[in-house]
């Protein structure tokens, strides 16, 4: 399996990204430039948190208009995996790949340590390696991380079943204790916390690498299918 990795002026996690991939889960992986158009070669595609463009404007806005950002969109559409992490999260808000929108942390302080999640939808290719309800420790690095949406947005998130992880006690005031979501189709995910920093013990947690071994079991499974 082959992952991209998307690096933004600004992104700062993409090589915790990059050895998650390749040294942890041991598969094919590359930086590709936002000034590139094409992910063709790609089964699977990963936004880094960071500062893309600075945060100037509002944090993922700028980097949203990005050249790779419409072959990411196409990505998606084709039903491959696209996930977003933190500052890769708030890129698929701003780029309306993902319902809602981000505001600063309810304290308005950065936020830096680790927290228990829940898993709300053990049945997406990021999380089947997961237990229903189960309580994982990830750790979170951000000072914007309080996802925001209207009620029926909310209730379309609940009735679709695209709350992936809530924060078992929330730590920046995000509605409804949300810390991931997928699009309705279920191949695109926005998490807060960062599960690259949680695949070995080392790290305080190694909960962070089954979301990458979910990612993986389902491409062979696909790819078994379909060969």
């Amino acid at each position: 399996m082959r992952f991209a990795v998307i690096v933004f002026p600004g992104s700062n996690c993409d090589t915790d990204l990059f050895h998650a991939i390749r040294d942890e889960l041991g598969e094919q992986v590359d930086y590709v430039d936002h000034t590139e158009t094409n992910l063709a070669h790609y089964d699977a595609v990963l936004l880094p948190g960071g500062f893309s463009y600075g945060d100037y404007l509002r944090s993922g806005a700028i980097a949203s208009f990005s050249n790779i950002m419409p072959a990411v969109k196409g990505f998606a559409d084709s039903g491959k995996p696209v996930l977003g992490i933190c500052n890769g999260f708030q890129v698929l808000l701003e780029a309306g790949l993902l319902p809602g929108a981000m505001k600063r942390n309810e304290e308005l302080k950065f936020i830096c340590r680790p927290v228990e999640l829940i898993v709300e939808n053990n049945q997406t290719i990021f999380t089947s390696e997961y237990q229903l309800k189960e309580a994982i420790q990830v750790p979170v690095a951000h000072a914007e991380g309080n996802y925001e949406c209207n009620e029926a947005t909310l209730e379309s998130l609940q009735v679709n079943n695209q709350i992936v992880f809530k924060y078992k006690q929330n730590p920046n005031g995000s509605t409804a204790d949300i810390a991931g979501i997928t699009n309705e189709k279920g191949n695109v995910l926005g998490m807060m916390p960062h599960p690259e920093r949680a695949v070995d013990q080392l790290l305080g947690s190694a909960d962070g690498l089954r979301l990458f071994q979910s990612i993986l079991k389902n491409w062979r499974e696909q790819n078994a299918i379909t060969s």
